[in-house]
């Protein structure tokens, strides 16, 4: 009897090469200065941690499939209607919905060449083809991105800002990558970050999603807001393709306590204004720094700095992340992003930021 074939997967799974995280432990060190995810150098709200542990009693009753609560507060803060907000496990969850959704086999998902890994992997993980668009002084570039649109074309992921470079669009120049789009093609805008920018030609998506049909902002409680180990996200999108996301997406898929701490975390204003207050003075601050010790840096706008490091062997990116490393000091090596020679570097703590500096200043005076 002839041996049956094994499961198949898929068409583009297997290209996958799976999404590895930033490194969180150090050989020998028992807390490491981790500033490798861009996590919050403040933590949480005390109110969201409050609120998350008031549901200890209560996990054996499933969530409000619907986030009724959490989306009426986001239409109160953000002056949304909440009729049009998605919640996600992350807003990595929604991008995989936006790609089940609207791309498959035979058709192409766009983003910029040093854009967020999860774009390409969504896209190969439904059958369709990513296509990295070249950028322009590690600035997504618009006419670029427009030059590669075509009928195959579905999806068009922008970070804005980026990660790992830090350099966003002004809303003129998103405006403009909109109106040469197809309306078929959904723009998908992604702003992780979009808190922690301070420019006044900045808007994170809100004006296009609500004058057009075919564009989705997406927003996190990882960053600003200190709820990364929680998986919370969200998205504000069209009517239509809100309704499409919630047909698609799990009955359950964000946790009660996870809801419970995000609208904490809403309400708590001043906890919002201390982590902005404090990347302010610390991203400026990391950056000079960095510059004077012979370090290039892409200028950003996120909770992190793209450090280029020289080319030769004793002094790259690879020989100073092995330095930091021994030293208790966890950055992230972007080789995966196509960026060898950068080292991305998270906005810490003022004293984890003295140390980092500290650090890379001995590596680069060392003989």
């Amino acid at each position: 009897m002839a041996r049956a074939a094994s499961p198949v997967p898929g068409p583009g799974i297997l290209d996958i090469a799976p999404y590895v995280g930033g490194e969180s432990k150090a050989a020998g060190v028992e807390r490491p200065i981790r500033l490798a995810s861009n996590e919050s150098a403040l933590g949480p709200s005390p109110k969201a941690i409050a609120a998350y542990k008031a549901l200890a009693g209560e996990i054996h009753r499933y969530p409000d499939g619907g986030a009724a609560e959490l989306r009426a507060a986001l239409g109160r803060h953000h002056g949304l209607d909440p009729e049009r907000i998605v919640c996600g496990s992350g807003s990595d969850e929604l991008i995989g919905l936006l790609q089940r959704a609207y791309a498959g086999p035979g058709t192409e998902v766009l983003y910029s060449r040093h854009g967020f890994l999860m774009y390409s992997i969504g896209a190969l993980a439904v059958g369709a083809t990513p296509v990295a668009v070249p950028e322009r002084d590690l600035t997504a570039d618009v006419d670029a991105i427009l030059a590669h649109v075509n009928e195959r074309t579905r999806l068009v992921f922008i970070a804005n800002p980026n990660n790992p470079t830090g350099t966003y669009l002004s809303a003129e120049e998103m405006a403009r990558l909109h109106a040469g789009l197809p309306p078929h093609v959904v723009l998908a805008i992604d702003a992780a970050y979009a808190e922690f920018v301070n420019r006044n030609d900045y808007e994170p998506g809100v004006s296009l999603v609500n004058r057009a049909s075919n564009v989705v902002m997406l927003r996190t409680f990882s960053k600003i807001y200190a709820l990364a180990g929680l998986r919370l996200g969200w998205a504000y999108c069209p009517p239509e393709i809100a309704d499409v996301l919630n047909r698609i997406r799990g009955p359950f898929n964000v946790s009660a306590p996870a809801l419970a701490a995000g609208l904490a975390a809403i309400e708590d204003v001043a906890a919002l204004a201390r982590a902005r207050a404090h990347n302010d003075e610390w991203l400026p601050w990391l950056s000079e720094r960095l510059t004077t010790i012979g370090l290039e840096l892409t200028p950003s706008v996120g909770n992190f700095v793209l450090a280029r490091f020289p080319k030769e062997p004793r002094k790259n990116a690879d020989a100073a992340f092995a330095f930091l490393q021994k030293r208790g000091i966890l950055v992230r090596q972007m080789g995966g992003y196509g960026l060898p020679e950068c080292l991305r570097i998270t906005i810490g703590t003022g004293e984890e930021m003295e140390g980092v500096a500290a650090a890379l200043t001995e590596f680069m005076a060392a003989r």
